[in-house]
C-alpha cells in the first residue's frame, strides 16, 4: 500500500510574503518621490541629527495603520463608509474633498519628478515622460483587475530597495550615524523644528488611512466572498494576526527607507556642503558629481519606481473616499462600466495632476499646499477612526485593545501639534 504523500510545508520566507498585501503597499507608498525629496533635505540640512525621527514616528504610525487596517476588514467597509455613521455628512464631505486637492497636487509633484528623473537617465522631455507615467497608471488601475493588479503593487515594493543599495555604495562613517540616531543633539532653531514637522506630516498621510482601510475590504472581497469580520459568532482572531504582520513589516519598511535616504544625503551632499535641496531628482543630480553615476542611477530609478506605486495609491485613496461619500460603487475589481464614477476620480485626479506640471507653479510649493491640507484633514480623520475603533456597535468583539488605542490618541496628538506648527509656519512665511 501506498503511503500518502504529505503537502511540503511552506517555507517561513513564502509565508511571509503570503501574508504581506496591503499594509506592505501602504508603507511602500509612503516614500513617493515627495518623501524622497523630504527626506533627502532632512539628511542634506540637517545631517544626521533628523535620523532619530524615522524611530519617533514607526510606533505611532503602525498603530495609526493598524486602526485603519482594522476598520475596514472587520466592518467590511472602508474608512469614509464608517465616518459617515459617526459625523455629519458635510463634515465627511469637508474632509474628503480636502483630501482630492491635496493627493491631486502631491499627483502633480510626484509626476514631475518621475518625469525629471527619467530625463536624466534616458535624456528627453520632461512632459511627455510624465505622460507616459500617468497614462500607464490609470490604464493599469482602470482595466486590471484588483486580484492581477495587487500582485504589480507588491512587486513595486522591492524598487524601495534601491535606497539601501544606494547607502551601501557610499562612504557613511557608521559609528557617527549611529551615535546621532541613538543619542541626538537637536539644534533648537526654527528650521530644524519645521523640518521635524515635515518629516511627521510626510509619515503620517490621510490618503494611508484611506488606502489601507479599502485593500482590506478588497481583499476580503477576492475569491470566496469572506464576512466581515463582526458578523462572525466566532473566529477571525487569524486575520486581525495576519493585518498586524503586514501593517508592522510595512511601516518598518517604509521608516528603514527613510532611514536610508537620510543617510545616504546626510553622508554625501551635507557632507560636501549641498544643504538645500528642493526635489528628489535635485537630490540624485546633486549625488552624480560627489558619489558617482551609480549612486546616482539607482537613486533616479528608485524615484521612478517609488512613483509608479505611489500615484495609483494616492489617486485610488482619493475615488475611494468620494465613492464612499457618496454611496458609489468602489472597487478596483469592477470593469469601468459598472464604476464609473470611481474610476473617474482615479482618471480626473492623475489627469488634473499632470496637468499641473504645465502651469510653471514650483513643486516645493504644492507639496506645501498638499503638506497642510493633509495636515488638516490628517487630525480630524485620526480622531474619528480611534473613536471608531473604539466603537462597540461598529467592531463588535473586534474593539482595539488599550496599548493600541493609547498609542493611537497619542499619535493622534503629536500629529495635531505638528499641524499646528505646520499652519504657524505657514501664516508666518
Amino acid at each position: 500500500m501506498a503511503k500518502p504523500v504529505r503537502p511540503q510545508p511552506e517555507k517561513p520566507a513564502n509565508m511571509l510574503f503570503r501574508l504581506l498585501g496591503p499594509g506592505l503597499v501602504t508603507g511602500a507608498a509612503d516614500d513617493d518621490p515627495s518623501g524622497i525629496a523630504t527626506y533627502s533635505q532632512a539628511g542634506a540640512q540637517f545631517g544626521y541629527g533628523l535620523l532619530w525621527t524615522v524611530f519617533l514616528t514607526t510606533p505611532f504610525m503602525i498603530a495609526i495603520q493598524l486602526v485603519s487596517g482594522q476598520i475596514g476588514r472587520v466592518t467590511g467597509k472602508g474608512l469614509a463608509a464608517n465616518v459617515m455613521k459617526l459625523a455629519p455628512r458635510w463634515l465627511v464631505l469637508a474632509l474628503v474633498f480636502l483630501l482630492v486637492v491635496a493627493n491631486t497636487f502631491n499627483i502633480a509633484a510626484d509626476i514631475a519628478a518621475m518625469g525629471e528623473a527619467l530625463s536624466l537617465v534616458i535624456g528627453g522631455l520632461n512632459h511627455e515622460h510624465a505622460l507616459i507615467f500617468a497614462s500607464t497608471s490609470v490604464l493599469l488601475q482602470v482595466f486590471v483587475p484588483y486580484r492581477r493588479y495587487a500582485p504589480v503593487l507588491k512587486f513595486l515594493t522591492l524598487t524601495l530597495f534601491a535606497y539601501v543599495a544606494t547607502a551601501l555604495t557610499v562612504n557613511i562613517p557608521w559609528s557617527t550615524a549611529l551615535l546621532a540616531a541613538i543619542w541626538p543633539r537637536p539644534t533648537l532653531n526654527t528650521d530644524y523644528f519645521l523640518m521635524v514637522v515635515a518629516v511627521l506630516g510626510t509619515t503620517i498621510s490621510p490618503y494611508l488611512f484611506f488606502w489601507q482601510a479599502s485593500q482590506e475590504v478588497e481583499e476580503m472581497n477576492q475569491g470566496k466572498i469572506d464576512p466581515p469580520l463582526r458578523d462572525m459568532r466566532k473566529g477571525g482572531d487569524p486575520e486581525i494576526h495576519r493585518i498586524r504582520i503586514d501593517t508592522t513589516v510595512g511601516m518598518i519598511f517604509s521608516n528603514a527607507i527613510a532611514f536610508f535616504i537620510i543617510l545616504t544625503t546626510a553622508a554625501v551632499l551635507n557632507a560636501h556642503g549641498v544643504t538645500n535641496i528642493n526635489s528628489a531628482t535635485q537630490a540624485a543630480e546633486a549625488l552624480r558629481p560627489l558619489a558617482g553615476d551609480f549612486t546616482f542611477l539607482l537613486f533616479a530609478l528608485g524615484i521612478i519606481g517609488t512613483g509608479m506605486l505611489a500615484i495609483p495609491v494616492l489617486a485610488g485613496s482619493a475615488a475611494y473616499g468620494v465613492a464612499e461619500a457618496f454611496g458609489w460603487h468602489a472597487t478596483l475589481e469592477a470593469k469601468a462600466p459598472d464604476a464609473v464614477g470611481f474610476y473617474t476620480i482615479i482618471a480626473a485626479a492623475t489627469a488634473i495632476g499632470f496637468g499641473l506640471t504645465f502651469t510653471g507653479i514650483d513643486a516645493i510649493h504644492m507639496l506645501v499646499w498638499s503638506a497642510v491640507l493633509n495636515g488638516i484633514v490628517a487630525v480630524p480623520m485620526m480622531a474619528m477612526m480611534m473613536v471608531i475603533v473604539t466603537n462597540a456597535e461598529l467592531m463588535g468583539r473586534f474593539r482595539a485593545k488599550p496599548r493600541l488605542v493609547a498609542l493611537g490618541w497619542i499619535g493622534t496628538g503629536i500629529m495635531g501639534l505638528a499641524v499646528i506648527a505646520l499652519l504657524w509656519s505657514s501664516v508666518a512665511g
